[in-house]
């Protein structure tokens, strides 16, 4: 067993929430097997019994992206406590309908909506949240102990709904899960962690969420990472969306034999999942997911090929552990690749996404199975993972950055002689150099950099001048959309960014260091009426 691995709960803010988390995730699990059965015994329509499952995924599909923005603009930790608030509450309002016998298909499937917005609210706020808590060297094995909670309470989680719900009805799991809710959001209220603030007023939720698209596709660690993950979702989901089917048609069994499978699956995640750190030291990130690929792969072709109970507990063990190491490894590559004032929108697109593949996974190898047939789903989902995996020669995940992506903030603003408004805009920059003929070519290397740099922390419309009267003068020109907008761009800046315009500095050939000059745009009225001076709204 490694310490390291374990060495996150030595922080007992992180302990304290991440113990509550696995309380709160049991009884939401026992739930919705409450919630399937009980609409299965209510309503005729298989329909109704299917949304059971999309009432609770669908807003984390749907809000995710927007809850990042929330995340990231406000404070995390009472973003938590109003999500968990949320679903304490649409918990005992359907515990107390049920109780009352008020039990319609459309009112359970609402409070069911209700919670899972709730979850989508939670969840980009406690990801981004992590960073916050723990030191970055420990991040790697905080988000694989949250791949572990989560696989080992999916589990058993059912299993123990099943039997709840079968010896004391729906009423009381639902109560259950209504007082494990109230676990989160005590530790929660109990808690507190420091998060830098920014001086700078909070961004606009258009603005927040357009600046979390920009960053997510500047980003190339995040790109990769999303990338393999929603094809790996949908390939490997095959696993447990058809292992019902597998053990009714192929093994012919029941419940039991079902619920001993989930238990091998989390038993594997567990298990691997507890040596993921001395995993990633030996191997690359690249490698650990094709690694996971193969394995899911190899559960596929047995869970096809065989009718023997041990064998596929087996094979879903294998396939728990290339579950857990791979979805570790991309959420530690998006959690390192992104600066803690955005990790809540990177994190909450990846999710979005990834989802997205799992969703459509589900019903893709649903579809096939019922078309042609179990085995040849299974065998064609264990292709299209060895695929997943081929990809990465293409394009691979690629290695996390150690480097610094916190900003530095403590920016001073210039001096200016008009009287500003927050939003006034838009603001144009220039910035003017003068670069020997024999540094050019050094010098449009930076610049490319520094475009990428500039750009991802929000810079618009950068371009490159060369004076063609004095071609060793050069301008850098981009825009902002508001002077605040050009304020956090600069607080943005990490280490690793004011070095690199360092470099380019050390470049110049003037006589003073480069000029900075500052315009705002002032746009040409109709004949007859004034110029005004018309601030500039933030939004993509």
């Amino acid at each position: 067993m490694s310490l390291s691995a374990f060495s996150p709960l030595r922080n007992a803010t992180f302990r304290s929430i991440w113990l509550a988390t696995q309380v709160s995730s049991f009884g939401s699990l026992m739930q919705t097997v409450a919630i399937g059965w009980l609409m299965a015994t209510i309503s005729t329509s298989d329909l109704m019994v299917a949304l059971v499952q999309a009432s609770s995924t669908l807003p984390s599909f749907i809000l995710s992206v927007f809850a990042g923005a929330i995340a990231d603009n406000f404070n995390r930790r009472k973003v938590m406590l109003a999500a968990q608030y949320l679903m304490t509450i649409a918990s005992a309002m359907l515990t107390a309908l049920v109780a009352l016998g008020f039990i319609d298909p459309w009112v359970i499937l609402g409070f069911s909506f209700l919670v899972g917005c709730g979850a989508a609210f939670n969840n980009p706020a406690w990801q981004a949240s992590v960073g916050d808590m723990i030191d970055r060297r420990d991040l790697p094995a905080a988000i694989t102990l949250l791949s572990i909670g989560f696989n080992t309470i999916r589990s058993i989680g059912p299993a123990l709904g099943g039997v709840i719900v079968a010896w004391f009805g729906p009423l009381i799991t639902f109560a259950l899960n209504t007082l494990s809710c109230l676990v989160p959001l005590g530790a929660i209220w109990h808690c507190e962690w420091k998060v830098r603030s920014s001086p700078l007023p909070r961004e606009s939720i258009t603005g927040a969420i357009y600046d979390g698209v920009r960053f997510t596709a500047m980003s190339s660690e995040i790109k990769s990472a999303i990338a393999r993950g929603t094809a790996f979702g949908l390939a490997s989901i095959s696993i447990v969306a058809l292992l019902p089917l597998v053990v009714r048609d192929q093994l012919t069994r029941g419940p039991m034999a079902y619920g001993a499978l989930m238990a091998g699956f989390g038993t594997g995640a567990v298990l691997v999942g507890i040596s993921n750190g001395l995993l990633r030291q030996i191997l690359s990130q690249e490698r650990l997911i094709t690694l996971s690929c193969v394995a899911c792969a190899a559960c596929c072709l047995s869970l096809a090929l065989t009718s023997t109970l041990a064998v596929a507990a087996v094979a879903l063990a294998l396939g728990g552990a290339g579950w857990v190491v791979a979805w570790s490894a991309l959420g530690v590559s998006v959690q390192l690749a992104s600066p803690r004032w955005i990790v809540g929108r990177t994190l909450s697109i990846y999710y979005a996404l990834t989802y997205g593949g799992i969703a459509a996974g589900s019903w893709v190898w649903g579809a096939v199975a019922q078309m042609y047939s179990l085995t040849w789903a299974l065998e064609v989902s264990a292709g299209a993972l060895l695929l997943v995996a081929a990809i990465g020669f293409l394009f691979p995940v690629r290695e996390c950055r150690d480097s610094d992506l916190d900003p530095l903030g403590g920016f001073d603003a210039p001096a200016v002689a008009l009287d500003l408004r927050p939003r006034s805009g838009p603001i144009v920059i220039k910035i003017e150099y003068f670069i020997p003929e024999e540094d050019v070519e050094t010098f449009l290397k930076l610049m490319r950099e520094r475009r990428r740099v500039q750009t991802r922390v929000g810079a618009r419309h950068w371009t490159l001048l060369r004076n063609l009267q004095s071609p060793s003068q050069w301008k850098e020109t981009f825009r902002t959309p508001t002077w605040t907008d050009y304020l956090r761009l600069n607080h943005r800046l990490t280490t690793a960014d004011k070095e690199l315009y360092e470099r380019v500095i050390e470049l110049h050939s003037g006589k003073r260091p480069p000029r900075l000059e500052l315009s705002i745009e002032r746009p040409t009225g109709p004949a007859g009426k004034p110029d005004q001076l018309t601030p500039f709204v933030s939004h993509p």
